[in-house]
């Protein structure tokens, strides 16, 4: 079953989050994942979330995705934006 990563991202340093943004591609990859949505444009349809840059991710099952967050590839990424960006992250199985 596949797993979806969901990412409400808060960029605070535009230009440090560049570094973080060239990481992830290759790192997203190595761990059999791919990009569904990168930032694109958001409506919000009910309620009060006023959501930042959205990313979704898709990996083939919970296990690939919670490997991807732990690789050697992404944690050299997400050091490259700890200063760069608020994130706000969860993984959820798919159907």
């Amino acid at each position: 079953m596949a797993a979806y990563i969901i990412a409400d991202v808060r960029v605070t340093d535009p230009v440090a989050y560049e570094l973080y943004k060239s990481l992830t591609p290759d790192a997203i990859a190595r761990n059999g994942g791919r990009f569904l949505s990168r930032g694109g444009e958001t409506v919000v349809l009910e309620g009060d979330w006023q959501p930042n840059r959205v990313v979704i991710l898709e990996f083939p099952d919970m296990a690939t995705a919670k490997a991807f967050y732990e690789s050697p590839e992404y944690r050299k990424a997400r050091d490259a934006r700890r200063d760069a960006a608020d994130f706000k992250m969860i993984v959820v199985d798919g159907l």
